[in-house]
């Protein structure tokens, strides 16, 4: 059995918005687009982004073992091509969810099943966005250029991965974290063990944070039959999260000690490492309360890292 949620008024920014009176302010005829782009949402962009810079810090430490420079010119290329490609990600999600938005109380108001822009105008917009994501590719150099073209697949298919698998977490991980893999190639000129673990660290800190996003929807998704690692984790979802979250550290020990083993040196994740701790604690998977702070709180967790991986790639 499942449940139709009529849409809000269409001038409605989805609940979890950050910036509703910015999105408000925007003509009707863009407004859709832009709540279609999530630009009402910054941290995915933020989110996507910060596997990059980590990449390109640490991956200036690796290069520079080898006599090179790195490649920290990348770096707003690489937070242009994470807005951009966040919102064609979107888009392209909206559009192949439609039916399922508009079942679901939380993404009932998204642009498309509440009339904003029609699904042939979407599709235009998520081409539109790839080609800004192309004027980035042709920044990089070949090597990360190819690597940056193999998540195209991955991307196309991460919608559908909520209709077959109950970790559709897992695939965003590989999603969200491609940028790691392709700026490390950038800053070093290759891949790495230190990249490597980079990546799949990355991938264990996106589990756990979209398990967390995912505890708002959990009730609805059971009704229209949609998948999720909340759903999957059950009563578990406290110490999945948790699993997940001392992976990524652990994975970013590692990497960091690739460039410089020192046992001082890990002393810079030491801050994230409590960060992702509190998050753990907080987290009351039962009521759902407070999930959405505590992922939106990964933006800062982000930052962490970058500094330990900008401290450890500046001592290496």
């Amino acid at each position: 059995m499942t449940r139709t949620v009529s849409a809000p008024a269409p001038h409605h920014a989805v609940p979890d918005s950050e910036h509703r009176g910015l999105v408000g302010l925007l003509p009707r005829g863009v407004r859709g687009y832009a709540l279609l782009s999530r630009w009402d949402r910054p941290i995915g962009w933020w989110l996507l982004f910060w596997p990059s810079a980590w990449a390109l810090a640490l991956g200036a430490g690796a290069a520079a073992q080898k006599g090179g420079a790195g490649r920290w010119d990348m770096l707003p290329w690489f937070l242009l091509g994470s807005i951009a490609m966040r919102g064609a990600g979107c888009s392209w999600n909206d559009l192949v969810d439609r039916d399922l938005d508009a079942r679901v109380a939380r993404t009932a108001s998204r642009p498309i099943p509440a009339g904003l822009v029609s699904p042939r105008a979407a599709l235009a917009w998520t081409v539109a966005q790839c080609l800004v994501g192309l004027v980035v590719l042709v920044q990089l150099t070949l090597p990360a250029a190819a690597v940056a073209l193999g998540s195209i697949a991955l991307v196309a298919a991460y919608p559908f991965m909520k209709r077959i698998t109950w970790w559709p977490q897992a695939w965003l991980g590989l999603v969200f974290s491609w940028a790691a893999a392709v700026a490390w190639v950038e800053a070093t000129g290759g891949f790495g063990a230190a990249g490597v673990l980079l990546y799949v660290g990355s991938v264990a800190w996106v589990i756990g944070y979209d398990t967390i996003y995912a505890l708002q929807d959990r009730e609805d998704d059971a009704l229209v039959g949609v998948r999720s690692s909340a759903l999957a984790l059950g009563g578990h979802v406290r110490a999945g999260v948790a699993v997940c979250y001392a992976a990524a550290v652990a994975c970013w020990g590692a990497a960091l000690w690739q460039v410089r083993p020192d046992w001082l040196a890990l002393l810079a994740l030491a801050p994230a490492a409590v960060q992702l701790g509190g998050q753990v604690v907080m987290l009351r998977p039962a009521e759902g309360e407070g999930a959405l702070e505590l992922f939106r709180s990964n933006r800062y967790l982000g930052l962490l890292v970058f500094l330990a991986c900008a401290v450890v790639g500046a001592a290496a």
